[in-house]
């Protein structure tokens, strides 16, 4: 850090397994990730390609390079798996990952229908490739999930293997775990947390007012995604408590 502050919060340094934000490129040139990566680089622990778009990605291999010169961990939008299932070529995406040396894989389920003892199997035989991220929830604004079954599906992907389960929002954050207004829909987030360890989570949070009622709820360290290349920075100040709309989280009342 620039400067010397006191009052500030544990955040966790890099490599970290909580506090982790996941970032959403939807479509950067190769220019603007180096660009990127030159000042938000320590500020991001995973780099997400965006639903299909390393299918239409140029020069993809390069721009991986970018990503990975930094050690950042890139994997490719769980549509894209969904799109190479869908289609019985679950095996050409293996080897895609194999080729393309990606170490984390997204198993999600939110625009096709997978019996869930099926999709818990596709966690269990990729985490011989890599890391697993397993989203949860459709991103059919019209499918309700209830409480006991975001749970439920929570732990048995946990069970086969994935490392994190995210709760699906979509890059618009408006599905899943938010209404269509944006709005968070607590019940859902408290009752998951009764029952998911919340460092084994991933919010995807792309509006900055998902951002904060997470990091008010469970702290700088809570793990954030679909957060835009743009919002990094901005996110991490807010986590420790450098914006206006977490100014007063960390301070200690007795001394201010």
């Amino acid at each position: 850090m620039n400067f010397n502050l006191t009052q500030m919060p544990d955040r966790q340094q890099k490599p970290r397994s909580s506090g982790i934000t996941m970032v959403m490129d939807k479509g950067l040139s190769i220019q603007e990730a180096k660009n990127f990566m030159s000042i938000a680089h320590p500020h991001v622990d995973i780099l997400k390609l965006g639903f299909g778009t390393s299918y239409v990605t140029p020069n993809l291999r390069e721009k991986i390079e970018v990503y990975r010169s930094y050690n950042i961990p890139v994997y490719f939008g769980g549509t894209l798996f969904e799109a190479f299932l869908i289609r019985g070529q679950f095996q050409d995406f293996v080897r895609i990952l194999q080729d393309y040396g990606i170490g984390h894989v997204e198993v999600s389920d939110g625009s096709v229908t997978i019996p869930h003892a099926e999709k818990c199997g596709y966690i269990e035989k990729l985490t011989k490739y890599a890391t697993v991220l397993s989203e949860v929830g459709s991103k059919d604004a019209t499918h309700i999930i209830p409480p006991y079954k975001w749970i439920e599906l929570m732990r048995a992907e946990l069970g086969a293997g994935a490392s994190y389960v995210i709760a699906e929002a979509r890059e618009s954050g408006n599905v899943g775990i938010y209404r269509g207004s944006g709005e968070v829909r607590e019940g859902l987030v408290q009752e998951i947390l009764t029952q998911i360890p919340g460092e084994q989570i991933i919010w995807e949070a792309p509006q900055k007012a998902q951002q904060l009622y997470f990091l008010e709820l469970l702290g700088c360290n809570v793990n954030l995604g679909n957060i835009a290349p743009s919002e990094v920075i901005a996110l991490e100040a807010m986590r420790i408590g450098l914006r206006g709309d977490t100014f007063h989280l960390y301070l200690n009342k007795s001394e201010a």
